[in-house]
């Protein structure tokens, strides 16, 4: 089978197709031949070095596919089944993998492999933020950015649906994007005051939550967005981590509570991961969360992919096609 490795950190360059044999499942796994895998931001991170991982390494936390055949102990599953997965662990970019059981899910049968490919992990950070991070109610003002990326993408469409005043921020270009997917005001963060837009937006009062994935070039625009007691959720680090932050600064804008929250640490159980899955499914059977497919590379150019995702000429959700 084909995989993408990387024996060191570095730029989309170490990214590096090798073949490799086809695993067999352990105890308690289970075997996947994957019709689709999903890109995301975090990937990055790890080939980069700012997450570090063990090395050599194959990247990707999320994929689609069909189980081709299980481990010992697995009853839940069985071969032909379609299943999903967007929380790792790491090796998604590769034709088969084995996978531990409990962090699969079964895959319904009106969402196709694309589609889930594409939306657990991003869908999966939407559900933590929205319903646990900051329980979004009716009548709560959320400013979320990047407002076109594919968490963004989902987040405005999720938070709309619970009836939220939904403000994004991303560039211009991406803007009339946004707006299709939820969002009731749409900021340039490139070329406007953000903070003072928002001011503006909510005649002075600041939102609720900002759910910021762009991290240090728009964190402290980020902070002077919140209303009084406000919670910045820094959930991504797209322009750099947030460092050397003052505490003090916190009390002087407000009594602001920020969090560096994961996904990882709210589905740490398979029956977390099944509640949130199932939750995920829900919203986009029934309508109100629309996922769509902008790009795709064959798994052969997930370097391509990688450059191009860092320099922002993707929007919304990427697939990488074995």
């Amino acid at each position: 089978m084909k995989v993408i490795r990387f024996d060191k950190t570095g730029g989309p360059d170490v990214l590096k197709v090798v073949d490799a044999p086809v695993p067999d499942p352990r105890p308690g796994e289970v075997l996947v031949r994957h019709h689709a895998i999903g890109l995301n931001f975090i990937d990055t991170y790890h080939r980069s070095g700012l997450y570090p991982v063990p090395l050599p390494a194959v990247p990707g936390l999320e994929g689609a596919g069909v189980v081709e055949a299980i481990g010992e102990g697995v009853t839940h599953l069985k071969p032909g089944d379609r299943v999903a997965y967007g929380v790792g662990p790491l090796g998604a970019y590769s034709e088969y993998r084995t996978m531990p059981a409990g962090r699969l899910t079964r895959l319904p049968d009106s969402i196709d492999f694309e589609t889930a490919a594409a939306m657990m992990l991003k869908g999966l950070t939407a559900w933590y933020l929205l319903r646990r991070t900051w329980r979004v109610k009716e009548g709560d003002v959320i400013l979320f950015l990047p407002a076109a990326g594919g968490v963004g993408l989902i987040a405005g469409q999720w938070a709309k649906a619970l009836g939220a005043v939904v403000i994004g921020a991303c560039s211009g270009d991406k803007a009339e994007m946004a707006r299709a997917h939820g969002y009731d005001h749409v900021i340039d963060y490139r070329q406007e005051d953000m903070a003072a837009r928002v001011r503006e937006i909510t005649q002075g009062r600041g939102v609720d939550v900002v759910y910021d994935g762009v991290g240090a070039a728009t964190f402290e625009a980020s902070l002077d967005s919140l209303k009084t007691r406000g919670l910045l959720a820094s959930f991504g680090n797209a322009s750099g981590p947030v460092t050397g932050v003052n505490l003090g600064m916190l009390a002087e804008k407000g009594s602001l509570y920020v969090t560096r929250p994961m996904l990882m640490h709210y589905v740490q159980t398979d029956e977390a991961l099944a509640e949130a899955s199932h939750a995920l499914f829900e919203m986009v059977e029934s309508g109100s969360v629309r996922i769509t497919v902008n790009q795709r590379y064959p798994l052969a150019e997930a370097a391509r992919a990688h450059a191009d995702l860092e320099a922002r000429r993707t929007t919304g959700q990427t697939v990488l096609i074995p």
